[in-house]
């Protein structure tokens, strides 16, 4: 038998547990992965996600963690949403779903002496999934709050929830933005 025979009787598993977590500023920066308004803005979960993404990323500057952002090609950090907008110190980085690969954001981060990275953004099963996934082997601690990624639909954030949670167990602490 395959997957596709089995398909209709696949169960998914019970929601892992999110967790408090306490933040130390200055090793934690916060990756604000494809806010952009031509991905995030065609994707009514990633819209209803900003208000708390913002929050996030206003506590993160308050505290003086580095924050970085990513950009999907042919755009540019005019095209992000103004409430999560990069400010002008804030670093940039152009890739695919893994925001690690062709880039210096490694090198941005440990410049910074970051060891431990806040994801949120937009494609969960693609930049959040990768770039968590990528972070974590590189050896760097992922926290993952689980209001602060999105997709088109619900099961591709199910997915990367429970992939990163499973498969970077370790590394990975799944939480809400309010907690």
């Amino acid at each position: 038998q395959t997957i596709m025979d089995e398909w209709a009787s696949v169960k998914a598993p019970p929601p892992p547990e999110l967790k408090p977590v306490t933040i130390v500023p200055k090793v934690t920066g916060l990756l604000m992965l494809d806010l952009l308004k031509q991905n995030c803005g065609q994707r009514p979960r990633c819209v209803a996600s900003l208000p708390k993404v913002q929050r996030l990323l206003t506590q993160a500057r308050e505290k003086g963690s580095p924050v970085v952002h990513s950009l999907i090609a042919r755009s540019s950090v005019a095209d992000l949403f103004p409430e999560v907008a990069a400010r002008a110190d804030e670093p940039a980085v152009t890739s695919g779903p893994d925001k690690f690969l062709n880039t210096d954001l490694e090198k941005i981060l440990k410049e910074k002496g970051v060891t431990t990275v806040i994801v949120v953004g937009t494609a969960a099963e693609g930049a959040v999934l990768h770039t968590a996934a990528g972070a974590a082997l590189r050896g760097f601690n992922v926290i993952l709050p689980v209001d602060g990624m999105s997709s088109t639909a619900a099961y591709p954030e199910q997915y990367t929830t429970v992939h990163l949670a499973s498969r970077f167990a370790a590394r990975t602490t799944l939480t809400r933005i309010d907690l």
